[in-house]
């Protein structure tokens, strides 16, 4: 744990990592918030202060999150990522999206954020409020602009800003799948571009400031940024291959 910890893996990462590599060694399972109780509670000194430097947000002291899993309850009718195809596992077939929404100053604002998982390409969705009604409506009328071999799932967490996801599948026809409380490493790509895109906003951003051709030209750096992962592609060059290619 340590050694993963030094390489700068969140504990998210880190507990998803053991439950794969070790799945049948349950002694070897690890809960994250087990890896933050030891950090913030069990290590002392230097090593404790060594150790919160290689968080991604350095906190000093950390709140539990113990009691959010109602969120998941709330949302009826949720299918998890348990039952979510095979091939999107692999990263081949794309039209596979996570999705979240990064918040903004006082937790009043949000700007939401898409991302596929095979190309990363990277979509920004600007949004009047964090509603369900509100979040759905603008994450359908960005999906809806792509070919429908495109956009066949999307991956949320257990925000209730996807309470609606069934109206979302209807329009779009994107199945939507929920990943388990506590387990952001399963939509491990929209994660890291969440980290990508604080460079631009940090935290305590008021978005409500931002005009969508503010977002909209950050996105388009996004896309345009070669990737060592993609070949040194941008996003934008592997995911426009794939649209000549199912028109």
């Amino acid at each position: 744990m340590l050694e993963k910890l030094r390489l700068r893996w969140s504990p998210e990462q880190i507990s998803g990592h053991f439950k794969l590599e070790y799945r049948n060694d349950k002694t070897m399972n690890i809960s994250h918030e087990t890896i933050y109780q030891y950090i913030y509670t069990v290590a002392k000194g230097a090593l404790k202060k060594e150790l919160i430097s290689y968080l991604r947000y350095g906190k000093s002291n950390r709140k539990s999150r113990v009691g959010s899993k109602k969120n998941s309850i709330r949302i009826k009718d949720r299918i998890t990522i348990d039952e979510r195809p095979e091939e999107v596992d692999a990263r081949i077939v794309p039209g596979h999206w996570e999705s979240d929404l990064i918040i903004g100053k006082d937790r009043k604002t949000a700007i939401g954020t898409i991302v596929e998982r095979t190309t990363r390409f990277t979509i920004i969705v600007p949004l009047k409020s964090r509603t369900a009604k509100d979040v759905r409506k603008a994450f359908a009328r960005e999906m809806r602009k792509f070919p429908q071999e495109l956009r066949k799932t999307l991956t949320h967490d257990n925000g209730l800003e996807m309470a609606e996801h069934k109206l979302f599948t209807k329009t779009t026809q994107m199945q939507v799948y929920f990943c388990h409380p506590y387990s952001s490493w399963e939509r491990g790509t929209n994660e890291n571009t969440n980290g990508l895109i604080r460079d631009y906003w940090p935290k305590g951003t008021d978005f409500t400031n931002l005009s969508r051709y503010q977002i909209k030209k950050v996105q388009l750096q996004l896309n345009e940024r070669p990737r060592k992962i993609l070949g040194f592609k941008s996003p934008s060059d592997v995911f426009n291959e794939f649209i000549l290619q199912s028109t």
